[in-house]
């Protein structure tokens, strides 16, 4: 297959839902369409660091099957959280091979939210495992953390599907995967479950607009797995594959109409 234009792949936020994206990646990579640039939000910005830092698809499947929250989870006693988020940063430096952003396979675009400005951040620049680290910091939950003058949180506070940036980094078609939101009834069992469908109920409209930059979206039907389930991380991937192979004979025509895939 020739390949004219250039793919950006924009990955949302979701928390534990979030896996999805893995199960997406799967299905392009086995498709042949070759995402050229990355961009992601939170739980997405995880995902996309990892694939973007050479992770293959397989590795990302093991460690998220063998994942344990008493591996990340550092208590403490700050004001500002519940969770440190060094523990987290750390195995971040490490599945990201050590890298900063120009050393990444995939060019790699992270949103923030800088507490103190009320503004969107696009990290581009620096270490990967950082920048991650303070797009994932959920508000409440997560310490901020502290970089260059700001205070920064869950990027999923403006932007849950991050198409604008991978769009800036260079992308002709954006393919976006947005996890949608938890809103069942009945089953909010956590902290982080309260806090995420608190920013669901409020990021609903807003995510209306920010997907109308999409040129192509995959949304997995998460219904029902919360934020908090990181336990369902299999059946997570699962729900993504799916979602992907479903869209997949529209995506290809799209991106054949559009000169991308021949």
């Amino acid at each position: 297959m020739e390949k004219k234009l250039k793919i950006g792949l924009a990955l949302g936020g979701g928390s534990a839902r979030g896996f999805a994206h893995v199960g997406v990646i799967k299905v392009l990579e086995e498709a042949g369409i070759k995402v050229d640039y990355l961009s992601g939000c939170s739980m997405g910005a995880l995902v996309g660091a990892f694939y973007a830092s050479g992770a293959r698809i397989q590795m990302l499947e093991r460690f998220t099957r063998a994942i344990d929250r008493r591996n990340w989870v550092d208590l403490t006693f700050s004001k500002m959280g519940l969770i440190s988020g060094n523990r987290i940063e750390q195995i971040l430096y490490l599945m990201t091979r050590r890298s900063t952003f120009d050393m990444l396979k995939i060019p790699l675009a992270v949103v923030a939210v800088d507490l103190y400005s009320g503004n969107k951040v696009v990290l581009k620049e620096g270490l990967v495992s950082r920048a991650v680290r303070a797009s994932i910091s959920i508000p409440g939950y997560f310490v901020p953390v502290e970089m260059d003058g700001m205070l920064l949180v869950d990027g999923g506070v403006l932007d849950r599907v991050p198409c604008e940036a991978v769009r800036d980094l260079g992308a002709d078609l954006v393919i976006a995967v947005d996890t949608g939101f938890y809103l069942a009834r009945g089953k909010i069992n956590s902290m982080i479950d309260v806090m995420a469908r608190s920013f669901d109920i409020m990021g609903r409209e807003i995510s209306r607009t920010i997907l109308i930059n999409a040129d192509f979206v995959i949304k997995p039907d998460l219904e029902c797995i919360a934020p908090s389930q990181f336990d369902k991380a299999r059946e997570a991937i699962d729900l993504g594959e799916k979602a992907a192979r479903v869209a997949l004979p529209e995506l290809s025509a799209m991106l054949e109409s559009r000169g991308v895939l021949a």
